[in-house]
């Protein structure tokens, strides 16, 4: 968003945009309690799972908990960007992330090169190495596999790597089925996204604006109406905004948006009925 609009509205920065920053983002006490599981677990290594309908903020609890765990002393996080790979290349992106050279023809030495850096880590701290999965809905199952086969050592009595799977609905199901059912159980620590009721909706849109340097952008009118028409979505309500913020940056008209605005551009136009015409008399 330019800076003149910026400016008019008081704001630092579009607090409904996709990109926010760290300090902008709303932590739930279910966030809360999952973030502090989960680095706890780091010490021990395993899977943990982050789930829920699109639109309820998942990536945005995946950010937030990427970021606790960064707090942690002497921390390795790597963050699968191509969740869709066969294995050989899912053994290249994690040659790269943990900076081991692997040959594409001898996946049996890459999977004792890789076991060797992690125990190196282990050696040196007291962490795992972190694995960040986003989209994990759409691995290959056979990936999936070989990922806790090459993660488990000592016949499964201890774990080499900490791994966060996020995604949709399929993923949970997809682990429950019986070839991945062994990664399933495997799942200490879960959060489910859910619909958020009207007033976690409103506590993370008053998080933004203050984040945002502007608390009173929007009237609490027109906050609790737009919390009411979203659905229990973050992203509805995140889209809402956005449209009325554009609207009123486009005016060049200053804060606050109010439910005026809100009527003006989400109302349907009311479609005019033609005016009858008399029959002509013969």
């Amino acid at each position: 968003m330019h800076r003149k609009y910026l400016s008019l509205l008081g704001i630092k920065f579009n607090p409904f945009g996709p990109d926010l920053p760290l300090d902008a983002l709303w932590k739930s006490p279910a966030v809360e309690t999952f973030c502090f599981r989960v680095t706890q677990q780091v010490r021990d290594g395993g899977f943990a799972m982050i789930s829920g309908d699109p639109g309820l903020g998942k990536s945005v609890m995946l950010r937030l908990l990427a970021d606790a765990l960064s707090k942690a002393p002497e921390v390795i996080v790597g963050e699968v960007s191509h969740p869709q790979s066969g294995v050989g290349d899912f053994y290249r992106e994690l040659g790269d992330l943990f900076g081991v050279t692997l040959s594409p023809h001898n996946r049996w030495n890459g999977f004792k090169r890789l076991r060797q850096r992690w125990q190196q880590f282990i050696t040196q701290s007291a962490y795992r190495p972190i694995l960040l999965i986003d989209e994990a809905q759409e691995m290959n199952p056979t990936v999936l596999a070989e990922l806790r086969l090459l993660s488990s050592k000592d016949l499964d009595a201890k774990q080499l790597l900490m791994v966060i799977l996020c995604g949709d609905q399929r993923l949970p199901e997809k682990l429950s089925t019986p070839e991945l059912m062994s990664i399933g159980s495997r799942a200490r620590a879960r959060l489910k996204a859910t619909t958020a009721t009207v007033e976690q909706l409103g506590a993370c849109l008053d998080h933004v604006l203050v984040a945002a340097g502007n608390p009173s952008l929007m009237t609490p009118e027109l906050k609790r109406t737009v919390c009411e028409h979203a659905m229990g979505n973050y992203r509805v309500m995140m889209g809402l905004c956005n449209d009325l913020l554009m609207t009123q940056a486009s005016r060049e008209h200053g804060p606050p948006l109010d439910e005026k605005l809100f009527l003006e551009v989400f109302t349907p136009p009311t479609a005019t009925r033609p005016t009858p015409t008399k029959p002509r008399r013969s």
